[in-house]
């Protein structure tokens, strides 16, 4: 499934990736035109210095990452819980070693990041909607950064 993902996230208009911290990163970047562009999604395969608690080690186990819109957001897990301190995470009810469920981010769920553990295919269609809604907050942050006035759009 992790192939399946990777190809999807790469297929989106505008997308480019960096393997970095043992994790696929992708950006919204049409024309590369900022040095990384507007981060939304990560694929992360490995444990990480303060981000620990999804226990990537298992075989097997990773981790699919997007930034959520916050009234997405809010309405699946009500609104974002506070900033952990470092190295630790959000406080709340949720089991971020569960497979196949939607969580908010361990780490970084104070900024409506949301994460799933190796979903399986029904989950990441179920998951679909919610990355166009990352990509597209993406385009929005990309266009702010290069001054534009639509997607992917600098002034000439």
């Amino acid at each position: 499934m992790w192939d399946e993902v990777d190809r999807h996230l790469r297929s989106m208009d505008g997308v480019v990736s960096t393997e970095a911290w043992g994790e696929i990163a992708y950006f919204y970047n049409p024309g590369q035109r900022l040095k990384r562009g507007a981060y939304f999604a990560t694929l992360k395969q490995k444990n990480g210095d303060n981000d620990r608690a999804s226990e990537l080690d298992r075989p097997g186990v990773w981790r699919l990452n997007f930034g959520a819109e916050k009234a997405e957001f809010a309405a699946r897990f009500g609104p974002p819980p506070a900033r952990p301190a470092k190295g630790g995470i959000v406080q709340g009810q949720w089991d971020f070693t569960a497979l196949d469920q939607l969580t908010p981010h361990p780490v970084y769920g104070w900024m409506s990041w949301m994460a799933i553990l190796s979903p399986s295919p029904e989950s990441f269609a179920e998951c679909q909607p919610l990355l166009e809604g990352a990509w597209r907050r993406a385009q929005k942050t990309f266009d702010r950064r290069v001054g534009g006035s639509g997607p992917g759009h600098a002034p000439e």
